[in-house]
């Protein structure tokens, strides 16, 4: 099965940190491009992150979201750090196909998204 899984979210305090995992299975994520999303009630869907096809890592918010890649076990991580009661949302990764493509986007160039996540809920509150 074609998949992307998201998991990691949960509770975290203000100034916390958490770690989401985008794992795929049926696929290879090293010729896509991986794209983390989140979306706050009421709130437009808004990119956080993004990677290129067969990228190593980046840097979204000075330190704050840093996206990085195990191609190994087939995973994108997003990790979050100093995270503030804004940052309340549901997480959710995207795959679009981009071998050889030295950039990313949050939305594709051509065509449309792959896959995409189910999301996990990531809650900041004390």
């Amino acid at each position: 099965q074609l998949q992307l899984v998201e998991s990691g979210g949960g509770l975290v305090q203000p100034g916390g940190s958490l770690r989401l995992s985008c794992a795929a299975s049926g696929f290879t994520l090293d010729d896509h491009a991986i794209v983390w999303f989140r979306q706050a009630p009421g709130k437009e869907r808004e990119g956080v992150a993004c990677i290129r096809s067969g990228g190593v890592g980046a840097d979204f918010g000075n330190g704050r979201f840093i996206i990085f890649r195990d191609g190994p076990k087939n995973t994108v991580y997003l990790q979050m750090n100093r995270l503030q009661p804004e940052d309340t949302a549901v997480y959710s990764c995207a795959a679009y196909w981009s071998p050889d493509v030295p950039t990313c986007h949050f939305e594709p160039v051509k065509g449309d998204f792959d896959y995409w996540g189910q999301g996990t809920q990531v809650t900041v509150s004390s």
